[in-house]
């Protein structure tokens, strides 16, 4: 049976070939990105996402036949360094995907194009260091007050440093460091579990993150306490980062290994019964979706993924099947909520915004367009204005929407917004982006 014209049927993957070495071919990937862009060019549904498609489209409309055929491949390299990998042209735009005959990835095909580029050994060694969150975030915790002072955007001097060293820019904000990790603070002391919670059957470990385990810990505490609070019996773990700094450099074999240490760490605590619940978007992400992808045949990833899910898609599901607990209160001034792309990619609807309908009148407003950070990549001096530009429509409609706060499932996200909305205007703009399980604690009366 033919496909239906755009692809009506659901959009599925193909799983990353990576340990082929023909997946690293330069010249066959330069041939199919020669077709994606020629398809590219004739739809042009994706103009308004990313900067890679004004790229490539001004790359194609400033040649000499105003076509793909006089544009020279050696100048393809801006637009695959311009893809955040944020899946959302692949997720909401593209009418190509697979089952569609076309075949089209075009975050995958990004991918490939930087993981032969690391393998010729030419991804950038800040980027390297800057992604090594694990070793940064060890040795940062320990230092937390001076990391915090010299990563400071109103500490000129260090950041000039940072900027003319490594490349980053100025005043892009930096996640701050705790002294004190999540997973430490957590088995210090765990809140009080409400054992006649309509969930008390429930047990789960809460996959503290790298960036909550390290940079915020307050969004793993007032998950910890949404859990409790609602009978959950709750563990915290930490086996190791996601990979997704890594994946986005295009060091597969990096994610890989580290996809087999937390498989395998984690499957006693599956068999346990526990579902394994993800604090950021970006790692449930990694774990449910990109991990099999590249590791197909391992079961233990199989199994993991089966048993994840994002803590917004948690808490929905307790609503649901079980009924939450009593004691929720109101949430005072409204809250614009951005839908991260990596939540949106999960393809799992907009938990974010149904978890917090549960707040009794609450007032709520949903932001859809992206935030422009992209992870390590809208910190850096080339992208960071780009990352402002990309975000600028979201950061309107946060200031048009007038709550009291900001929300936004990506802390980094949530960050850079609050950047984008203070140059807007910097009349009252929140302090601070919370995540929405850090909203969700607050209405049942937690207290950082």
């Amino acid at each position: 049976m033919a496909p239906k014209e755009g692809s009506t049927e659901a959009p599925t993957r193909h799983p990353i070939d990576w340990q082929n070495e023909a997946y690293y071919d330069m010249q066959a990937i330069e041939t199919e990105l020669t077709r994606v862009f020629d398809i590219c060019h004739g739809c042009r549904r994706c103009f308004n996402l990313c900067d890679s498609f004004p790229k490539l489209f001004d790359l194609i409309d400033d040649s000499e036949s105003g076509e793909l055929d006089s544009v020279s491949t050696a100048d393809y390299k801006p637009v695959v360094d311009a893809c955040t990998l944020c899946d959302m042209c692949f997720m909401t735009k593209c009418p190509y995907v697979p089952p569609h005959e076309f075949d089209l990835d075009f975050p995958h095909l990004m991918l490939r194009y930087r993981a032969a580029e690391h393998k010729a050994g030419k991804t950038d060694f800040v980027i390297r260091q800057i992604t090594e969150t694990d070793r940064n975030g060890k040795i940062a915790s320990k230092i937390a007050p001076l990391a915090n002072w010299a990563t400071a955007t109103e500490n000129r001097l260090t950041r000039g440093a940072m900027h003319r060293i490594g490349g980053i820019h100025p005043d892009a904000a930096l996640p701050k460091y705790y002294s004190k990790t999540f997973e430490a603070s957590a088995k210090a002391s765990a809140p009080a579990r409400n054992s006649t919670a309509p969930a008390a059957g429930r047990k789960a470990v809460l996959y503290a993150t790298c960036f909550v385990n390290y940079n915020n810990p307050g969004i793993g505490k007032a998950a910890h306490y949404v859990l409790a609070q609602n009978g959950v019996e709750t563990r915290v773990e930490y086996p190791g980062c996601c990979g997704m700094p890594q994946m986005e450099q295009g060091d597969l074999a990096n994610v890989a290994d580290k996809a087999r240490h937390v498989a395998a760490a984690m499957g006693p605590m599956i068999d346990e019964g526990n579902t394994i619940v993800a604090l950021t978007p970006s790692c449930a992400l990694m774990l449910k979706f990109e991990w099999p992808l590249l590791l197909p045949e391992d079961k233990a990833v199989a199994k993991l993924a089966k048993a994840t899910m994002d803590i917004t898609e948690y808490v929905v599901d307790i609503a649901r099947k079980d009924g939450v607990a009593e004691g929720l209160g109101p949430l005072e001034g409204g809250v614009a909520l951005h839908f991260a792309c990596h939540a949106r990619a999960q393809n799992m609807g907009p938990k974010a915004a149904d978890m917090l309908r549960l707040i009794p009148d609450i007032d709520l407003q949903v932001i859809e367009r992206c935030s422009g950070h992209g992870g390590s990549w809208g910190v850096m001096a080339e992208n960071f204005e780009t990352a402002i530009k990309v975000g600028t429509t979201a950061g309107r409609q946060i200031k048009k929407a007038d709550k009291a706060y900001i929300a936004s499932e990506c802390p980094l996200a949530g960050e850079h917004l609050l950047q984008i909305a203070g140059r807007l205007d910097d009349q009252d703009v929140p302090k601070q982006a919370p995540h929405p399980i850090e909203l969700l604690a607050r209405a049942w009366g937690y207290q950082a």
